[in-house]
């Protein structure tokens, strides 16, 4: 990855409720855990749940005087007339990785950000009402009729990509919150998954499930990476980051380069 420009990171999902975001910020935090150095960009000016997470990782950081790996990062704001290729050129600076989150609905700069996307994760839950996103399924048969409007989406960005870069787009699903989902409705929810990645073309890895450590983590912007610092972690917290790490590994990024200490916040 070294000397080629930065690894592209866009997590993407029009509908919310995914743990998009969540699932963003361990991503941007376990990479810099790794040594690599890492920038995270949220483009949602609204909610700004990524960058809110990280403004809490960095006041826990200076109240305790601790070092933890910590990204650069920033909230994109259109209105104040950066471009966002000129944003992510200026926070994604010497970063070996960028992660971008993007907003809960379509709008341009959720495009843009898709364009540039080396791997594009959309975080999904293993519900029908999900897989609606980007496939429509038939009510009897439970086999996928045809691609919805957001597979399009994807199909087009993959397409400008090609295009104006000579590069494809890594699509990966990432099924988040496969634990309280009853079985059969599961095994039904992944054949039509497997059916239609062969269709649309993406790779359908795990996420992480639902568990109540994630929304106790986020008041001290802590991620499952630090459990010295979460207190009177158990099995729970271990099994929670052994998810963290299998994810990090089935996207499949290029090696770290060698050498890399972690960016500083700064926003």
């Amino acid at each position: 990855m070294a000397g080629s420009g930065p690894h592209f990171l866009v997590f993407a999902n029009e509908k919310g409720g995914t743990g998009k975001s969540t699932t963003a910020v361990h991503c941007a935090v376990a990479l810099a855990a790794e040594g690599r150095k890492v920038a995270a960009i949220d483009l949602d000016t609204r909610q700004r749940t990524l960058g809110r997470y990280l403004d809490n990782r960095a006041a826990t950081l200076r109240r305790l005087g601790i070092d933890l790996p910590m990204p650069a990062y920033a909230t994109f704001d259109p209105a104040k007339g950066e471009s966002l290729a000129e944003a992510v050129a200026r926070i994604g600076d010497g970063a070996e990785a960028v992660v971008i989150d993007t907003p809960g609905r379509d709008d341009p700069q959720a495009r843009a950000a898709m364009v540039m996307a080396d791997i594009l994760v959309t975080p999904i839950n293993d519900s029908f009402v999900d897989l609606d996103l980007i496939g429509e399924v038939d009510a009897e048969t439970y086999r996928v009729r045809r691609p919805s409007f957001y597979a399009e989406l994807v199909w087009n960005s993959r397409t400008e990509r090609a295009k104006t870069q000579g590069r494809s787009v890594d699509w990966v699903v990432l099924r988040n919150r496969l634990q309280y989902v009853e079985a059969h409705n599961m095994r039904r929810v992944g054949a039509a998954l497997d059916e239609l990645s062969r269709r649309v073309g993406f790779r359908v890895i795990p996420g992480l499930s639902e568990r109540v450590i994630y929304r106790e983590l986020f008041p001290k912007g802590l991620t499952l990476l630090d459990l010295p610092q979460i207190g009177q972690a158990g099995i729970a917290h271990i099994a929670a980051r052994q998810e963290l790490r299998e994810m990090i590994a089935g996207l499949g990024l290029p090696e770290a380069a060698p050498s890399m200490a972690p960016l500083q916040a700064a926003e």
